[in-house]
């Protein structure tokens, strides 16, 4: 065991955060730290790292062992260069290879070979501090630098780029790679995959999984949980859970888990309505009431099972329209952007296009321009040259990552009822009620707000302004993993046309029909999500090496024309359609399903099967929930031919 929480509680003023938080770490363990935005899931990493005070508990660790946390955005700040900053990692490692060139140094010194037993002796401390060196990795030293540098993204930056000229984004990056680098035997990561591109991501999934330690990891990205975590611990109502597996897998067991725990509540409540009712219709009777005396008992000491709490309450909302925009949503050609006062364009040629109902997802490394061009697009930013038409009636809508639109003087109520003074109050309250904003929260100064909460102020002026058009940068950022799922759910009902930024790859499989990639040489087009772009690519590079091999063009050869992508385009569409009307069918069959189960358990009843009125209602209601079920089968059954 490398490390042990023990019944550790957590309150600030009269309100708890932790209570009585139990768990451990293996060494080698992948850990996922799960729970809504204010579980206390920061606050529990910077217990363990000693930067906070529990109230109570203990957390047992051997004395070697190293912990490194890195804290969420947390930047480095530095006046040093980035390579003497990575070399500050290994200082004992350099001052023991100085000194062993001062050995060599005196080794090599002819006068020390007459002193031979200086000189043996000398060898002998050579020779052991050597196989130190050795043994502790000095001689990969520039090699692990070099390697965890180009994979946060740092491969084409000078070393002796100081580290305060680096922007905010850089600085968090480059206090990753070094912590990577310092190796601690437990590694506290505090949301890491904020602000990383897709390619530095994969990079870190891979890194992570053949790290030598143990990872505990707080994320919201359910891609990256999947691809590294062996085990999740969920913090809900101040306690944790830990659950055995990857985040797909622990969602399948808690919803397992609530299923059979409300089956045995319920039937424990059938069980205590059935002795209830005995004992009232019999505890009178003189020939019956020792019995219902011995229920009684029974009753009064069956030890009773509590309601399993179920999710805790989500956000609610949908976007909806006012009218439709024309079928061609927006025309962009030939266009160049770069920075004022900048001669070298940040991207140039770039040309696509977007058609009504569309959901488009525009992917690029960091620093390429994406959230450039959406400031171009909302006219934000001026082109260098080329052209932005938008079609007939469209109405923009545009969300901020950084939520730039935000007063940070207003409170939450304020900030929402300014954007719409027609507004009642009632309305505006009911609204920030669906974002979770209830009673005094509303009064909170924007100032005060998580990053999570400002999203969900953005989200809900972004709801009310009923635009057909929406252009999102990194709309799941700082969003929980229950937001995020509620916001999924809202943009798939949502029947505008989509236009986003997003680096999670989870959001880019569920959402993107179509992905645009922009190089500083123009844009690259690919039909479907995430994984179909992985295997397109796939296929282009095999193809490209195929070329190469023979000398020919197959790439280009492969290429389809422009009926064939209109074709393909169309069919991924009416599969995704598909798909959905399937998903609807399955889970209006499962409800008709239980609701048929729910009225012949209740025809079976004495107090119902003795009154022939409610018999004839409660049939005639089965009747009709069963004529609905065969159509959804036939339904079901015709989409699945």
């Amino acid at each position: 065991m490398l490390l042990q929480v023990s019944d550790l509680s957590k309150s600030y003023s009269v309100k708890a955060v932790l209570s009585h938080i139990s768990f451990q770490i293996q060494p080698r363990e992948r850990i996922g730290l799960v729970g809504v935005n204010g579980a206390g899931k920061s606050t529990l990493l910077q217990i363990i790292a000693g930067e906070l005070s529990a109230d109570s508990g203990t957390i047992y660790k051997a004395k070697e062992t190293k912990i490194g946390y890195l804290a969420q955005n947390s930047g480095l700040t530095s006046s040093r260069t980035i390579m003497e900053e990575m070399r500050a990692v290994f200082a004992e490692l350099i001052a023991a290879e100085q000194e062993l060139r001062e050995m060599e140094r005196q080794i090599a010194d002819p006068g020390l070979h007459e002193e031979q037993q200086q000189y043996e002796e000398l060898l002998s401390r050579y020779a052991t501090r050597s196989e130190w060196f050795k043994q502790q990795g000095g001689f990969e030293i520039e090699t692990k630098i070099r390697s965890v540098l180009h994979g946060m993204g740092f491969g084409g930056f000078a070393p002796d780029t100081v580290i305060s000229t680096l922007s905010g984004g850089q600085k968090t990056r480059l206090a990753l790679a070094r912590i990577l680098l310092q190796a601690p035997d437990l590694l506290m990561l505090d949301e890491p995959t904020n602000y990383l591109d897709i390619p530095t991501l994969t990079w870190l999934e891979d890194y992570l999984r053949g790290y030598s330690g143990a990872v505990l990891v707080v994320s919201h990205d359910r891609f990256f949980l999947d691809a590294l975590a062996t085990a999740i611990v969920e913090i809900e109502r101040n306690s944790a859970k830990r659950y055995t597996g990857n985040y797909s897998r622990y969602i399948e067991i808690k919803a397992s888990e609530y299923e059979a725990a409300m089956k045995q509540f319920e039937k424990q409540q059938d069980e205590i309505a059935r002795m209830e009712d005995f004992i009232q219709k019999n505890i009178v009777r003189a020939s019956t009431t020792k019995r219902a005396q011995s229920r009684r008992k029974t009753l009064e000491k069956m030890e009773r099972l509590d309601k399993p709490m179920g999710d805790l309450k989500k956000a609610s909302f949908s976007f909806d329209i006012q009218r439709q925009t024309g079928k061609d949503v927006l025309d962009v050609q030939q266009l160049s952007i770069s920075f004022p006062g900048s001669s070298k364009p940040l991207f140039e040629h770039v040309a696509f296009q977007l058609q009504r109902s569309e959901t488009v997802a525009l992917i690029g490394p960091n620093g390429m321009g994406k959230s450039t061009l959406l400031k171009a697009l909302i006219g934000e930013m001026t082109p260098r040259q080329g052209s932005i038409k938008w079609g007939s009636n469209v109405k923009l809508g545009y969300y901020d990552q950084e939520q730039t639109g935000l007063n940070p003087a207003n409170t939450v109520l304020e900030e929402v009822w300014t954007a719409y003074p027609h507004l009642e109050e009632a309305r505006i309250r009911t609204v920030l009620g669906n974002f979770l904003f209830s009673g005094e929260d509303v009064k909170k100064k924007i100032s005060a707000l998580s990053g999570g909460e400002k999203a969900r102020v953005s989200l809900s002026k972004l709801m009310l302004l009923e635009a057909n058009v929406l252009i999102l940068d990194e709309p799941t950022n700082h969003l929980d993993l229950f937001s995020k799922e509620v916001l999924e759910s809202a943009l798939v009902d949502f029947e505008g046309t989509l236009f986003f930024i997003s680096h999670d790859r989870y959001f880019l499989n569920k959402m993107a029909e179509r992905i645009v990639e922009l190089t500083p040489q123009g844009m690259l087009h690919f039909l479907g999500n995430y994984d179909d772009m992985l295997e397109k690519k796939q296929e282009l590079s095999e193809l490209r090496e195929e070329g190469e091999a023979s000398g020919k063009d197959s790439v280009k050869a492969a290429a389809a024309p422009a009926s064939n992508y209109e074709i393909d385009k169309q069919a991924k569409k009416d599969q995704r359609q598909k798909q959905r009307k399937l998903e609807q069918l399955e889970q209006n069959i499962a409800e008709l399903e239980s609701e048929i189960t729910a009225l012949e358990t209740q025809l079976t009843e004495p107090d119902v099967y003795n009154n022939y009125v409610l018999v004839q209602q409660l049939q005639a209601e089965l009747d009709q929930k069963k004529s609905e079920l065969g159509a959804h089968y036939e339904a079901w059954e015709e989409l699945l031919a």
